[in-house]
């Protein structure tokens, strides 16, 4: 890095506001745009930029945004609402006690500016500005009567930087999560407070900081002037850090300036880029782009070795760097993307593997794939071991917790999922091995004890073969060993079924296990995660050959006559149930009055323990959890062979896996339906504050009992709360249901988020979710929505109709 000393008159002369506005059009008090599809916009004197409603692709969703107005493209520099976009119809406007707000159709403030105070960091809405106006270097300002900035979009920036902006200390840019997905990218561009300049991500759904990619090493404990300062665009396109002595560090190249449009964008995958655009007189008729002058980091994969994070492309996947320098993502073998239109959000296996104890099983069920040079350096190795390619190969195509095993100097790294910070790179110098389920293969647990006696059968037909070879001629022999079969088919018979009488349960392929397995696995049943239905679950480890595996064993106490039917029918249901928002049955135990379950773990613990803990998840990842709890219960309800009614829908038997994806869980007090069937009646099951009326009115009990149990729940996402706080100073606010619904009827749904500034600026779709809640929770079970319905209103595919008062029976609305 170069030093350079900062010409100060210079560089203040660009700060002078009162300079800059005098060569504007105001915007005067008053004036406002409304969302359309011929929407005008305000522009700068130049006419290269523009402010107004940006029209998003293929959508009637719009953006408060400034855009280069003169090319084609119109590239959006600044964005207020990406979270949120607004609907035809919002308005932005200049009003007259000088604030700046964006408004949906109904009125709603879907965003306004703010200045953050500097000691709390709470944020206030800005007034007291005379005008606006968009300037010609693309800063949009509030202008007070003095002519200082009240606000200016040049302080608050969404992904880009323009010449002659700065980032100071603290300030933050965020990437978008698509080209076409304005809302909140995984990765940002920092000014640390102590000077340096770092690219870092953030995790979901705490928005927690991982360790840097990118550092600039402006920070100098020892001497304090020597540390960054601020990070400077200038007007010549020129990137550099200015330290508190006044000298540069530059970052970028010089670039000739003329004729150019330029922009330094933190792009949707992670690298800060500057880019140039020839201005229309140059351009001529040609078709033009945005060509990439200078960027960092300049491989991002090589770059994303921090212990923390997900890596440049999400779990479960690899990156690969492409001759423009920009990163690909790739799934392993037997994954698919989680999300297909971002291919930097992971990837997902296309079918659970499970654990299977004979090696010529797994042989049948699985092929092993090769990828050179590829390796996940961060992803944690529960084994390691010297090795050949054969050993390690076959090492992790007999191991039931093994998904990738690494070949690297003579070593074997298996590796168990997630995998995170997967690279391709000729440094490497080894390969991967991929586990990966054949296609017309089962992929469940064999049942326990089924090899033995294949084994046993292989073991007692040698000597038979050989009696009858050698004395086939003897009747009386013959006539002994038919004898001595029939008593060995029998006894074989009785063993096969002295574990279990549930010969329905072997069909579905679940793994069997004695009680004593699971008391030396759960180590007497020593440590609890919880009491569900029926009884308490235990954590527990399997050991298998070459690993270990956790499993949540959930025990069944006081099971009566009526409980052994529905025990049996539970374990038939569930396995033939499959979906990633549900968590998965591996086995059970039936053996005398022992009956227990035994799931997959789950490593994030429950909903609960996010939802009323210290650090508040964020509003998104809460958003994007209530839809896929809402996309299992559509599955149990409308998909599963037998439709399910879970019947205790709570937070706390919502768990998050090691993506933080939630998983239905605890279905002890499942309502079972035959498929002509579609309710019945049954003793009251739930949990208090979840329980829908109908239980308690003898009525038929349908799939809109776990209707109004996830409205219930979808108000707790909302709020972050409990559905009941007996020690909320206001009385008011002790019943969360009724307490929302009163603050929709008075239009204040902005004190159900507060101190929530996300979901402030979200406020349309925190409508939304409210409105579909308080369908959810209606005391008449006709008015609520099915599940489907309900994940359509979620998803905006739908309109939501203003809900009625949920319990107009039993009280006054």
């Amino acid at each position: 890095m170069a030093f350079y000393s900062l010409s100060q008159p210079f560089f203040l002369l660009l700060l002078l506001p009162t300079f800059v506005v005098s060569q504007t059009s105001n915007i005067t008090l008053g004036s406002y745009l409304v969302a359309s599809k011929e929407s005008p916009s305000w522009k700068s004197p130049s006419g290269d930029f523009a402010f107004g409603f940006y029209q998003l692709q293929n959508q009637d969703h719009f953006l408060l945004a400034i855009w280069f107005d003169r090319i084609p493209n119109r590239t959006t520099v600044w964005y207020a609402n990406g979270d949120n976009p607004a609907s035809q119809g919002s308005k932005v406007e200049l009003t007259r006690d000088g604030k700046l707000t964006l408004t949906s159709p109904n009125g709603l403030i879907l965003w306004n500016a703010t200045s953050t105070v500097d000691t709390d960091g709470t944020a206030s809405s800005v007034e007291g500005a005379a005008y606006a106006a968009l300037l010609d270097t693309g800063n949009f300002v509030l202008v007070r009567k003095d002519f200082t900035y009240a606000w200016e979009s040049f302080n608050n920036p969404a992904d880009t930087l323009l010449p002659t902006q700065e980032l100071k200390l603290g300030g933050i840019l965020s990437s978008k999560q698509t080209p076409s997905n304005y809302s909140r990218g995984r990765f940002q561009l920092h000014l640390l407070p102590k000077g340096n300049l770092v690219l870092d991500t953030i995790s979901l759904p705490k928005a927690n900081e991982n360790a840097a990619y990118y550092i600039s090493n402006t920070s100098d404990i020892a001497n304090s002037a020597n540390s960054g300062q601020r990070l400077v665009f200038n007007e010549s396109g020129h990137i550099y850090i200015v330290l508190r002595n006044e000298k540069i560090v530059n970052l970028s190249d010089q670039v000739p300036s003329q004729d150019y449009y330029y922009r330094a964008t933190l792009d949707f995958d992670g690298i800060l880029t500057e880019y140039a655009y020839p201005k229309p007189q140059r351009a001529g008729n040609a078709d033009q782009s945005w060509s990439p002058v200078w960027s960092t980091p300049s491989d991002i994969c090589q770059a994303m070795n921090g212990d923390e994070g997900l890596g440049s492309c999400g779990y479960n996947s690899y990156c690969t760097i492409g001759n423009n320098g920009r990163p690909s993502c790739q799934c392993l073998p037997g994954f698919n993307f989680s999300d297909p239109d971002n291919k930097f959000n992971g990837c997902i296996q296309d079918r659970i593997q499970d654990c299977n104890p004979g090696p010529s099983k797994a042989e049948d069920l699985y092929d092993m794939h090769q990828l050179p040079n590829t390796y996940w350096p961060k992803s944690a190795n529960f084994e390691r071991t010297q090795s050949n390619e054969d050993e390690c190969n076959q090492s992790c195509l007999y191991d039931c917790e093994c998904v990738v095993a690494v070949l690297k100097e003579g070593f074997c790294y298996k590796k168990k999922l997630p995998l995170t910070n997967g690279i391709v790179d000729r440094s490497v110098n080894g390969k991967a091995f991929i586990k990966v389920a054949r296609s017309n293969a089962s992929n469940f647990l064999n049942p326990k004890g089924s090899r033995v006696l294949q084994l046993q059968k292989k073991d007692q037909s040698t000597p038979i073969l050989v009696r009858s070879f050698l004395l086939g001629g003897s009747a009386f022999i013959n006539f002994l060993l038919i004898i001595a079969i029939s008593i060995l088919a029998i006894w074989s018979c009785n063993k096969k079924q002295k574990p279990s009488q549930m010969s329905s349960l072997l069909e579905s392929n679940l793994q069997s296990f004695t009680y004593q397995d699971l008391e030396e696995a759960t180590d007497g049943f020593k440590e609890e995660l919880g009491r569900g239905s029926f009884g308490i679950v235990y954590k527990g480890v399997l050991h298998p050959p070459h690993s270990t595996i956790c499993i949540a064993v959930k025990k069944l106490d006081k099971i009566t006559q009526e409980g052994e039917k529905e025990f049996k029918t539970e374990v038939n249901a569930i396995a033939k149930t499959l979906h990633k928002n549900l968590v998965r049955l591996m086995g059970f135990c039936e053996e005398g009055p022992h009956k227990l379950l035994v799931y997959e773990f789950m490593s994030n613990g429950t909903l609960a323990s996010l939802l009323y803990g210290d650090c508040r998840p964020t509003w998104k990842s809460r958003t994007q959890m209530a839809f896929e709890i809402a996309r299992g219960l559509v599955y149990l309800h409308e998909e599963c062979s037998i439709p399910i009614i879970h019947c205790d829908i709570k937070p706390q038997n919502i768990l998050l896996d090691d993506s933080f994806i939630p998983r239905i869980s605890d279905f002890g007090l499942a309502k079972l339906l035959m498929s002509n069937q579609t309710r019945t009646t049954t003793a009251i099951r739930g949990t208090k504050g979840y329980v829908a009326a109908e239980w308690f009115r003898n009525m038929p009990i349908t799939t809109k009992v776990d209707v109004y149990s996830y409205g219930v729940m979808l108000l707790e996402i909302i709020c972050c709360r409990k559905n009941y706080e007996e020690e909320r100073e206001n009385e008011e606010e002790a019943i969360l249901t009724d307490w929302v619904y009163d603050c929709y009827k008075e239009r204040r749904l902005d004190k159900v988020v507060e101190n929530d500034e996300e979901a402030i600026n979200d406020m349309t779709k925190v409508e939304r979710l409210v409105m579909v809640a308080i369908w959810c929770i209606q005391e008449d079970p006709s008015l609520r929505p099915s599940m489907r319905k309900v994940t359509h209103m979620l998803e905006g595919v739908v309109q939501v109709p203003m809900p009625p008062c949920p319990t107009p029976f039993t009280s006054l609305c």
